[in-house]
């Protein structure tokens, strides 16, 4: 190790890795918040001055903040972003993309798109590669990166001789024996550390000397912001899927979640069902769906294990509650979960922040070798990773039991494959395993339209029909692992809508793979939201289902907002005129209404086109 080279400014720092390493860059920065931004912001504007430099940026999931379609949307979203995201920098080359004006001399390539920001844009359609997140080290070791970047945390004692790599050791320590070959070689190595202090100190793996890199920047304080994205909100179909799957869930076992909606309802089904365990059962049984053989209905007694790729404020639920609680010997340390990166809310980093060191030793960040794969240690991690259960979610089914979860039929990306596929692979490797993936029966398709997302075919399958295993609908499971093709569909059929069954009963039946004279079991004929709105409908009107289960930072009357802007988002020609017209009827005492429209700034319209819109706000809180 040598003592690395100190700077204050970006422009000075960045200037120093083309001295090093010449002028043709092939940089790669990690996913999501653990990107540098100044850094990577002086280095793309070197090279955007001046084109006889050669960027190449390898990462994925480079976040962008929100755009809003229209002014209502403006209106509502631009106040939230400014609360939330504050000094974050945004990426210049995420904007030249986002223009469809990147240079010539500037390569972008991202595996991982943030979700659904990038469908109507050519140039980051064209960006995107296709890989595992467990491939990923390897891949930027074939593309011959020469800079290595990221975000680091400052030790919190002020010990100048260590940093966290915090958020995001996932790739970069399964780079360290490349990184340490080409130094060996005499090839050009660049390390680059941009220090910021909101980033949480992550200690174990992810904590490393600071003279292991090259180059450190320490820019002016106060360092910025950290990309901090709102709490969806939670759906009673988003709770009917976590209901069944929750189910599915063994004491003693492991658990692997993603970020959204979905997860975040999982995670508060879990907690009833280790707190309040009569009503979760009160539940389950009003949603009136088969249970699984050896379904999981007790509170936890042994506690789950978490070994996710991704750190979500959801883990922290769960411990604070008294489920995950099972520790494996890690290192000589006993763990409560290994991650590869995390990315979530401020609220989310500032827990990590202020969780004392006894807590936070208990949470792992590991690279993603050891998350996403069973390479290296294979029997440790099979005795780890016992009944473990990797729940994920997709956008589409087929009834033969393919999933699409990153793209559309057309071909254009919507995210990525990120770790998914790793571990639906460890699912049918370790013993006793299950994956579980979700997704919701139906999905608007325009305004005031549904279509189903279970569908016979579909053009994308991120998971072939032969890994197919447990999938998850509000209207119940399909344990379709090793089942025939009849089987699966018979299965897949009974947790699709109602209102779609019969077009996709006949659809299998006209190529043989149901016999026509088929017909669905009673308990599977009356899927309909109506049904869900049925059985759930009292638990979200008691609380005992909120909107928010892992909290949020919205006011309550951003939150009284959010279901008029979908219905509006969402609304029909004849829709939009119903509201209209409740809204003109409706008196001027609804106090929630006026503090929503104070809060849009159309308490007092100044032309006809927000006379409309505080109309139509109107009828849809109304309603």
């Amino acid at each position: 190790m040598t003592t690395p080279s100190a700077f204050s400014d970006p422009a000075r720092a960045a200037q120093a890795i083309v001295d090093k390493v010449g002028r043709r860059i092939v940089l790669a920065v990690p996913v999501g918040i653990g990107k540098p931004n100044l850094l990577l912001n002086a280095l793309y504007a070197l090279a955007a001055a001046d084109p006889s430099i050669k960027l190449r940026i390898l990462t994925g999931l480079s976040l962008v903040r929100p755009r809003y379609k229209s002014d209502l949307e403006r209106r509502f979203v631009a106040p939230l972003i400014d609360r939330l995201f504050g000094s974050w920098p945004d990426l210049d080359y995420i904007e030249a993309l986002r223009a469809g004006r990147l240079p010539p001399n500037v390569e972008v390539h991202e595996f991982f798109l943030q979700a659904g920001q990038w469908l109507d844009n050519p140039g980051m359609q064209q960006c995107y590669a296709s890989l595992n997140y467990s491939h990923v080290s390897a891949h930027l070791v074939r593309e011959g990166v020469n800079v290595l970047a990221q975000l680091v945390a400052p030790h919190t004692s002020g010990d100048g001789g260590r940093v966290s790599l915090s958020s995001n050791p996932d790739v970069a320590l399964d780079l360290k024996p490349y990184v340490e070959a080409r130094r060996r070689s005499g090839q050009p190595i660049v390390l680059a550390g941009e220090i910021n202090a909101n980033l949480p100190y992550m200690p174990g793996a992810a904590e490393v000397m600071l003279g292991e890199f090259d180059i450190v920047l320490d820019p002016p304080q106060p360092y910025f912001a950290l990309f901090a994205p709102p709490k969806e909100p939670v759906s009673l179909a988003d709770y009917a899927m976590a209901l069944h799957a929750s189910t599915m869930i063994k004491d003693g076992g492991t658990l692997q979640i993603g970020i959204g909606s979905f997860a975040d309802a999982l995670c508060h089904a879990l907690v009833l069902r280790q707190t309040r365990n009569s009503e979760f059962r009160g539940l389950i049984a009003k949603l009136g769906a088969p249970l699984q053989q050896g379904a999981e209905l007790a509170p936890f007694d042994a506690g789950l294990y978490g070994c996710s790729e991704m750190l979500v404020d959801g883990f922290l639920t769960l411990r604070r509650a008294g489920v995950l609680k099972r520790r494996v010997d890690a290192d000589g340390r006993k763990t409560l979960i290994h991650a590869g990166f995390f990315l979530g809310s401020k609220a989310f980093y500032d827990e990590l922040k202020a969780l004392p060191p006894e807590a936070l030793e208990e949470i792992a960040m590991s690279p993603i070798s050891f998350t996403n794969t069973l390479d290296g240690d294979f029997a440790g991690k099979v005795a780890q990773r016992r009944h473990a259960r990797f729940v994920n979610t997709a956008l589409v089914l087929t009834l033969l039991g393919a999933a699409s979860s990153d793209g559309l039929d057309d071909g254009r990306v919507v995210s990525g494959i990120g770790g998914q596929a790793d571990f639906v692979l460890q699912a049918f490797s370790l013993p006793e395993a299950r994956s579980i993936i979700a997704a919701r029966a139906t999905r608007m398709a325009g305004a005031g339209k549904v279509t189903s997302n279970l569908m016979w075919r579909y053009a994308n399958a991120s998971i072939p029909r032969q890994l197919r295993d447990v999938y998850v609908t509000e209207y119940g499971i399909a344990d379709v692992r090793g089942r025939s093709d009849r089987e699966v569909v018979e299965a897949m059929l009974a947790i699709a809508d109602s209102r779609f069954q019969p077009q996709l009963q006949r659809d299998a039946a006209a190529v043989g793979k149901l016999p026509k004279e088929f017909e669905l079991p009673a308990h599977a004929t009356n899927k309909s939201p109506a049904a869900i709105q049925e059985a759930l409908g009292a638990a979200r009107a008691s609380g005992l289902l909120p909107v928010f289960p892992c909290g949020t930072e919205m006011t309550d009357t951003e939150q009284a907002l959010l279901p008029a802007l979908g219905a509006l988002r969402s609304a029909s020609a004849l829709k939009l005129a119903q509201l209209l017209w409740a809204g003109w009827r409706a008196s001027g005492s609804d106090q929630r209404a006026a503090a929503a429209l104070g809060r849009l700034a159309l308490a007092a319209p100044a032309n006809w086109r927000e006379r409309a819109m505080a109309t139509l706000v109107t009828g849809a809180m109304r309603r």
